[in-house]
Order: structure tokens, then C-alpha cells, then sequence
């Protein structure tokens, strides 16, 4: 399979994309399901402070990582997103239980101090912003910062 033509050959269902050809917003979003499941596509786009699209919970799904959970009692019953036996076996983990404490991803240096405030929906907002890279005055991400 050529790299040009893979998104091509996996939108035809070819072939399926692994944990390994997640985009850094997708495995942010996949990760944000498997702490705060189960969780909305409203929720989520509060959590990064910008709309998530239905492309980005699409590939999670496809990947077999997100499923459709319990609809929300949210107004318009919104599908509420939870993680699978499949996320579960592919990274490793027993059970949901097994997976790594905030407190275990900050003294790794993966997290910032400040998500010990993740009770917090604008502590979260910022440290999950701060993981995107600079933004502009509009909330955009700086495309010249990269």
C-alpha cells in the first residue's frame, strides 16, 4: 500500500487504521473517552474547547477503540461514547482499572501538575489545550507555530 493512497484505501474499509496511524487530536480524544466515559461529543468539544467531528469519533470507531455507549439524558439524547474490549486488550490492559492514574501520567511527565484539577472543567480545558500547541486570539491553533 502506498502512504498516499492510504486514507483513500481505508475509506474504502480495505484496510482499518491502527493505535500506531491515530493522529495526535484522536488519541487526545481517545484518551479524554477512556477517563471521562461515558462522554458525548458535546462533552468532549467542552473538554478541548472546540467541536469535535464526527470524522475524528469515526476513525476511533473504526479502529474498534469507541463504541456508541448509553444515549445522554442530555436534550436530543446524544450517543454517549465509551471505550472497548478491543482498546482494553490493544494497549495492554486488563481491565479499565489497569489504566494509569493521573497522578502516574504527571510524575511520568506526560501530564501537567495542573490535571490533579481535573474535577475542574477549565483546568482540564487548559492543560488539554496546552497539549494541541499555541493558539491564536481567535482559539484557532497557531498553523505558524509549528
Amino acid at each position: 500500500m502506498r502512504p498516499g493512497h492510504a486514507a483513500a484505501i481505508r475509506a474504502a474499509g480495505v484496510a482499518s487504521a491502527s493505535a500506531a496511524d491515530l493522529q495526535q487530536c484522536e488519541a487526545l480524544v481517545l484518551m479524554t473517552v477512556a477517563y471521562f466515559q461515558p462522554v458525548t461529543r458535546g462533552q468532549l468539544g467542552q473538554f478541548f474547547g472546540a467541536e469535535i467531528s464526527r470524522d475524528t469519533i469515526a476513525v476511533l470507531r473504526r479502529t474498534g477503540f469507541i463504541a456508541a455507549g448509553p444515549r445522554s439524558p442530555q436534550p436530543g439524547a446524544p450517543y454517549a461514547y465509551v471505550t472497548t474490549p478491543a482498546f482494553v486488550s490493544h494497549f495492554g490492559f486488563g481491565s479499565l482499572g489497569d489504566r494509569p492514574d493521573m497522578e502516574k501520567l504527571e510524575d511520568a511527565g506526560l501530564l501537567g501538575r495542573a490535571s490533579r484539577a481535573l474535577r475542574d472543567d477549565e483546568a482540564l480545558v487548559s492543560e488539554l489545550n496546552g497539549a494541541l500547541g499555541p493558539r491564536t486570539e481567535e482559539g484557532e491553533p497557531d498553523e505558524d507555530a509549528a
